[in-house]
């Protein structure tokens, strides 16, 4: 059964971190229609005075997030003594989990586009150990057919799997290079959260022509073909929903307002991180 779109959410400009400018897509007033993911930042900028003060160190816990570059550079360093660099092709997946306290700065390119997922974790796992990865360009396995190129981040298609997987909420991950009046049609589980974001390009879906910049989301169904009506590059996120309390608190999310304030009297008491 093909889904419906259900919602268009558009994106806003704003900045964050030290001044970070970029476009809020999902953000804390969306979290029950893109359950379980909670926020979407997109950058996309020629001039690096947009970002190069970048997002020094400061806490999360209770999510985890997802970095992904089509182009630039960012550098990472957390409290558990990680440091990576990824380039453009390249992601990083954090667990926050009990706490952890990073920081990301991007480097000047000549252009930096990408965007940063966060996806939120079940009740069961809001205090689970930190970690953090790199995904590398060539950790990458690309299904190359005739129109359109899909790089799988996390989950499957056509019996691709990255070799990293998340381990807590499971979700698919999807980069689509689709040529122009190509059309593509991917499955997935009846009741899974979907939804796309397309960077610069003008994609179709049945007789509606998506926005550019927004997350475009689906109901409930088993299939989606889209179209490109110019050569298009979007995102896929796609994933099962945990169906719990939210409690949004800025970079600390729970399922309760109790929760969070435990949270941030941690902070206050310096006993927030757990792991190091």
């Amino acid at each position: 059964m093909e889904r419906n779109v259900k919602k268009v959410i558009q994106g806003h400009p704003t900045q964050d971190g030290a001044g970070v400018k970029l476009t809020r897509v999902i953000g804390a007033q969306n979290v029950y229609d893109v359950d379980p993911f909670l926020m979407l930042d997109a950058f996309d900028s020629n001039n690096p005075s947009d970002y190069v003060a970048g997002f020094p160190f400061h806490p999360h816990r209770g999510i985890e997030t997802f970095t992904y570059l089509i182009e630039g550079m960012i550098e990472h360093q957390d409290s558990l003594g990680n440091k990576g660099v990824i380039h453009s092709g390249e992601a990083q997946w954090m667990t926050a989990g009990s706490g952890i306290i990073h920081q990301e700065m991007p480097k000047p390119t000549q252009h930096m586009l990408g965007l940063q997922l966060w996806i939120n974790l079940p009740k069961k796992a809001k205090m689970c150990e930190p970690a953090y990865w790199d995904i590398q360009a060539d950790h990458v396995e690309p299904i190359v057919k005739d129109g359109y190129t899909i790089r799988v981040i996390s989950g499957e298609v056509d019996g691709v799997v990255p070799k990293i997987q998340p381990k807590y909420v499971q979700a698919r991950i999807l980069d689509i290079s689709l040529k122009k009046d190509q059309s593509l049609t991917l499955t997935m589980n009846m009741n899974d959260t979907l939804f796309i974001y397309t960077f610069n390009s003008q994609l179709k879906h049945m007789d509606k022509v998506l926005p550019q910049k927004s997350a475009v989301l689906f109901d409930e169904g088993t299939k989606v073909t889209i179209t490109a009506l110019d050569d298009a590059r979007f995102m896929w996120f796609e994933g099962e929903p945990l169906r719990e309390p939210v409690a949004f608190g800025g970079p600390i999310v729970m399922n309760t307002r109790g929760e969070l304030e435990h949270a941030f009297e941690e902070l206050r008491r310096g006993t927030f991180i757990k792991h190091a």
